[in-house]
């Protein structure tokens, strides 16, 4: 490593200024009342006594306890018993009380919602798609009278389709745990979309699917719409809420970006880790979009990700001390069952932060310092307020403000990024 740090010492760094992009804004002001709402109108009959489950995923979706508990307390209101199923295909290590450990991270304990979490990797077979794969669901689920969707809507990071993130993809991966996850992506994220619309309407038609709850942000990562859907619903508005999801969704403000650093990267920010839609980078030829990244750094990898790097194999740099956060195993078993071993390939392994942002400097491919369009983000959920070079400033295809004056970008002792400190 001392001759790589001799060879990268010299390169420069451009300066920096934190700048605010601005998106969609809008808020749904009360969450409680329009979910209630919702459920009153679109929920079916809950007979007293029936168990209903309420599916619980690995995302970091806006006031999701607030949610899940106001699920839970409707299913108490009719007389029902809720049952809190995590639904997450492989994720927490593909182990029940590591996917209970990912539910307690968001506040989704048994203490605060009021019901019992039933975690477990066992799954019935519900019936097979057209294509010959077998549907599989958890069995706690299939046990219970009645299921309630909840999940948020976006765009997927692996593919593109008429469903992407949303109910049908909350049935035919995360309810259907590490085995079902596994078959549904057996195709590979080239025949995704379509394999999620089959896995999905076998659902449909063999589960007791109550209702579903459909949320969707805005550019700020805050709740701006909420829909209760019937079973029957599901099909037809679900396409709807994701062109709403995507004309919100936030953006990078520039086409074509020369080094892209990302402080932190986790699993509940992205299934990738990052956002593939934000920095322009796939694992898989099934999507595209974004700018054009030509050098890409990754530096942190976040505490709720429990060693799973999933998405570090996008980047082209990272440090020492992220690689020693990444537990191979837990990664290796996301991207085996999601079939796209891609994502979690190693990148270079450089001895710090800011190595990695001179990696990217001497690679990007520009002569002159003044022209590297460098952009810092915090992560990719978190895009309000980024750090440009200048010249990346100048190349902004949309209005950007400059907040702060351009500075050296800040490194400790050690030389890891304190910008976000």
């Amino acid at each position: 490593m001392n001759a790589i740090s001799e060879l990268l010492k010299n390169y420069q760094i451009p300066k920096v200024a934190k700048v605010r992009e601005t998106f969609n804004n809008d808020v749904l002001e009360d969450v409680v009342g329009t979910l209630k709402k919702g459920l009153e109108e679109k929920c079916a009959p809950i007979a007293p006594g029936a168990r209903i489950a309420i599916t619980c995923g690995s995302r970091g979706i806006d006031q999701y306890a607030t949610i899940i508990r106001t699920v839970a307390d409707f299913v108490k209101e009719k007389g029902g018993q809720p049952i809190l199923i995590p639904a997450m295909g492989s994720h927490g290590g593909a182990t029940a009380e590591g996917q209970k450990e990912v539910l307690r991270r968001y506040g989704i304990t048994e203490e605060a919602i009021g019901a019992p979490i039933l975690a477990s990797m066992e799954v019935n077979q519900i019936g097979t798609t057209p294509r010959g794969l077998p549907v599989y669901i958890d069995k706690n689920a299939c046990e219970c009278d009645g299921i309630i969707l909840v999940n948020r809507v976006k765009l997927h990071t692996s593919f593109r389709g008429k469903y992407e993130s949303g109910l049908l993809k909350m049935m035919a991966i995360g309810l259907a745990k590490q085995k079902g996850a596994e078959m549904t992506h057996f195709l590979r994220f080239e025949n995704m979309a379509s394999n999620i619309e089959m896995v999905g309407t076998v659902g449909l038609q063999n589960l007791n699917i109550l209702c579903g709850v459909s949320t969707i942000e805005n550019g700020y990562n805050h709740l701006a719409e909420l829909h209760v859907s019937r079973k029957d619903e599901i099909l037809d508005t679900e396409p709807g809420y994701l062109i709403s999801s995507r004309e919100r969704m936030p953006r990078i403000a520039l086409d074509e970006i020369d080094v892209l650093i990302v402080n932190e990267i986790g699993k509940e920010i992205s299934g990738t880790g990052m956002d593939t839609n934000i920095i322009g980078r796939y694992h898989t030829n099934a999507a595209s979009g974004g700018p054009n990244t030509i050098k890409l750094g990754v530096l942190n990898l976040t505490e709720k990700s429990e060693g799973n790097g999933n998405g570090m194999g996008l980047a082209d740099f990272m440090p020492q001390h992220m690689f020693d956060q990444v537990d191979l195993q837990v990664s290796y078993m996301n991207t085996i069952t999601s079939t796209e071993p891609n994502s979690t390939r190693i990148p270079m392994i450089l001895a710090n932060d800011k190595e990695v942002f001179q990696a990217g400097v001497k690679l990007c491919g520009q002569i002159n310092n003044d022209d590297i369009r460098l952009v810092i983000i915090r992560s990719t959920k978190y895009l309000d307020e980024v750090y440009m070079s200048e010249a990346a400033v100048k190349a902004a295809v949309k209005p950007v403000e400059v907040i702060g004056p351009y500075e050296d970008v800040p490194f400790d002792e050690n030389g890891n990024l304190t910008l976000f400190a």
